[in-house]
């Protein structure tokens, strides 16, 4: 099984966590998250081991925000799109995607994981410009990618 659909399982165990995360409250909630993870990290500074409390808190509300919302009374807006796009995208074993998604897919989590990285040294070594720019990076990259899972979505639901 592929990374991403073993972390999308944790979080997203069945459809009906997929349709509840399509709520626009779930996802821009869930997105505003990383500033709060980045601070709770680089709070090891001041809080010692104390930091690890903030972090759990906010592992937990990341594996439960999919749960919490009210599946959206319509899916037509972008966050619930490029969900629904994610979901398209986790199932393309049984239903494949077009290619130049695939492609695009791979180069944007490409790009994610580089910008990880950057987020982890700026925040390993206490640099504030590259932890800064880490965020910006996965945000920027992050936002392409949802954008990229809206099109899957549109472009899946106009064949069908």
């Amino acid at each position: 099984m592929e990374l991403d659909k073993t972390i999308s399982k944790l979080f997203l165990a069945n459809d009906d966590s997929w349709l509840k995360h399509a709520n626009p409250w779930s996802v821009w909630s869930r997105f505003a998250t990383l500033p709060f993870i980045v601070l709770s990290i680089w709070s090891r500074v001041w809080i010692g081991w104390y930091c690890l409390i903030p972090i759990s808190m906010l592992v937990v509300w990341l594996w439960l925000n999919p749960t919490l919302f009210a599946k959206p009374k319509s899916y037509d807006n972008w966050a619930a799109k490029a969900v629904l796009g994610e979901r398209i995208l986790m199932k393309r074993k049984e239903q494949p995607i077009p290619r130049s998604h695939a492609k695009a897919v791979i180069i944007l989590n490409t790009l994610q994981c580089l910008s990880g990285l950057v987020l982890i040294y700026g925040l390993w070594s206490l640099n504030l410009n590259l932890t800064f720019q880490g965020v910006i990076y996965i945000y920027l990259t992050k936002m392409w990618f949802l954008d990229r899972m809206v099109w899957l979505y549109e472009s899946s639901s106009s064949t069908q």
